[in-house]
């Protein structure tokens, strides 16, 4: 069962086959001088030298015979060093290549799947899971051929001396308790995977809480909380130290558990060459050969519990690799350019899970319009402006782009004509210059400057020690508040697409710069399509358009001065924000 749930994976193996051929080959070679070459040094070297001295053999001669022994040991010490190293190099481009993958499926899944899930807990799988599946398949590969190699060797060896010598094949009849060495095996590979699956979870929640308390470090210091995150920590750590303690306790106990059985076996030998009067170099090789038998039966031991654990990984993976892509490129894209801008909304709905964001919502906003979406929390606003970059896509019903359904066209077609500036704008950790140019990559370095001075950004980045070249850490966090929204504004102004989304892109600004960045905007929503968040209401003032939402549903649709006098929601909401303290 195990081995079918890796066998998808084992593509993987593909693109490093030329060194793991090396390392199978050298593998089998080091079976060979193991399982075969050690028994017949026993056998044959040890009887020579011994017993030369009474037959007056020349020293050149017992000189030449010795150096089988040297001779054995180089090859296994040479075929093992290449088998380790090729099988190295082998689970080094595996694990590269699986978390690359894992990290390109993070990309294109929905948006819906990644904030459902726990960061910490996606940062555990590309990390610690894949690096325990590259252990696995490495493992399987190195192991799953040089193990039974030296097992097949050796038996090879025992029916040679059975043949050679008379009565040794009744002591192979002592090999039947071999089947036996298989129960501890399945027993300790069972506990091991249910233990494995429960450590590589925990492992996720308290990567998770490790992440998630850095995000929150201001707010720790702020509340006084560093006691109390340092106790959940320590509970959680504590629970994955008895998991792993559990694990080493079922791991460490197989190859005792394989000895003691392996041992009867052999002290039934012992007794049975004993009865049988069989001299003792036929003896010593095939004790020397029983022993290399079941050597590798511990090493499969180990195999597979190490492929309990990379099972326990794969099903974590797994979840994150067979998931279906919801929104990708439709199989005959429309053919898009420049769009204009012409959004409409036909009877769209739209649920996050059994939560009714979106219900039956009509809406037509011609191109060039600026829309203020406004309404109480959670009414559907974001969720209304996330369906036209296609972050989700609706249940029922349409989003059409001058009169281009959003689904039939190029995800990269489609996005390209859209700028976003949200209200918790995010920099990557790379210098100013660097995120300005994921605006439009293509850009040239006087239309990147020309690009902040619009968003008035270009003053504050030219008091910085390095200018445009100042790298701004990670999240932005060496930047104000209000320079990260300016810089967000500029990347906006850079990509010049038709259609606009600002969820509350000024909240951040400060009173001395919000006034001309609010110049700014009205610069920047000059001719485009604009989609407008709006939390507060002074950024709706320049609205040519409203559009009222209350439970998923838009309730109202005009103008300011139309809306206050004929809607309550929106007076109330309006009156609310504007009364004297």
């Amino acid at each position: 069962m195990t081995l079918r749930r890796f066998r998808p994976y084992l593509a993987y193996l593909r693109p490093v086959r030329g060194p793991l051929v090396a390392a199978i080959v050298a593998g089998l070679l080091y079976s060979a001088a193991t399982g075969a070459g050690l028994p017949s040094m026993i056998k044959y070297v040890f009887p020579a030298i011994f017993d030369g001295a009474e037959r007056n053999l020349p020293l050149g001669t017992v000189a030449l015979i010795a150096a089988y022994i040297p001779l054995i040991f180089l090859v296994r010490g040479i075929f093992a060093y290449l088998n380790g190293y090729y099988i190295q190099y082998a689970g080094t481009r595996i694990l590269e290549t699986l978390r690359v993958d894992y990290f390109s499926k993070l990309q294109v899944l929905p948006l819906s799947f990644v904030q459902s899930r726990q960061s910490g807990d996606l940062l555990s799988r590309g990390l610690a899971d894949t690096q325990q599946l590259q252990v696995a398949l490495t493992q399987l590969a190195n192991d799953g051929i040089k193990q039974p190699g030296t097992l097949l060797f050796a038996l090879g060896w025992l029916t040679y001396v059975s043949w050679r010598a008379e009565g040794v094949g009744m002591m192979l009849v002592c090999l039947s308790i071999v089947p036996l060495t298989v129960l501890p095996i399945r027993y300790v590979g069972r506990k091991v995977l249910r233990r494995a699956e429960q450590l590589q979870q925990e492992v996720g929640t308290l990567t998770g809480h490790f992440s998630e308390n850095l995000s929150a470090a201001r707010e720790v210091r702020a509340f006084g909380l560093e006691e109390r995150e340092t106790g959940l920590f320590a509970g959680r750590s504590r629970g994955l130290l008895l998991l792993q303690l559990k694990i080493a306790k079922y791991s460490q106990a197989l190859s005792p558990a394989i000895e003691i059985v392996a041992s009867l076996g052999i002290a039934g030998t012992f007794l049975y060459a004993y009865h049988a009067g069989i001299d003792r170099d036929t003896f010593l090789a095939v004790i020397t050969a029983l022993y290399l038998c079941y050597e590798p039966i511990k090493k499969l031991g180990a195999l597979n519990n190490a492929l309990k654990r990379g099972e326990a990984s794969l099903a974590r993976l797994s979840g994150v690799l067979d998931e279906p892509v919801t929104i990708a490129d439709p199989a005959a894209p429309a053919a898009v350019s420049r769009l204009r801008g012409d959004l409409a909304f036909n009877d769209v709905t739209f649920a996050y899970g059994d939560t009714q964001a979106l219900s039956d919502v009509t809406a037509n906003i011609p191109a060039g319009t600026v829309c203020a979406l406004v309404g109480p929390s959670g009414a559907g606003k974001t969720t209304f402006a996330n369906l036209v970059p296609r972050f989700y896509d609706a249940a029922t019903g349409r989003v059409s782009i001058d009169g281009t359904d959003v689904r039939d066209m190029r995800l990269a077609d489609l996005r390209r004509n859209i700028a976003l500036v949200s209200q918790e704008p995010v920099l990557f950790n790379d210098t100013i210059y660097q995120n300005l140019l994921l605006g439009r990559p293509s850009a040239t370095r006087d239309e990147v400057m020309a690009a902040a001075v619009d968003a008035h950004a270009d003053e504050f980045i030219r008091t910085l020690p390095e200018g445009y070249d100042t790298v701004v850490g990670e999240r932005g966090t060496l930047l104000s508040g209000g320079q990260k929204q300016r810089v967000a504004l500029a990347r906006a102004f850079l990509r010049n697409a038709p259609i606009l989304i600002l969820d509350e892109a000024t909240s951040a600004l400060d009173s001395d710069s919000e006034a001309a960045v609010q110049d700014a905007l009205r610069k920047l929503v000059r001719g485009k399509t604009v989609l407008i968040i709006a939390h507060r209401f002074s950024t709706i003032r320049d609205a040519s358009m409203i559009l009222v939402f209350e439970r998923g549903r838009i309730v109202a649709q005009g103008t300011h001065a139309e809306l206050h006098a004929g809607n309550a929601l929106y007076r109330s909401l309006y009156d609310r924000q504007n009364s004297p303290a």
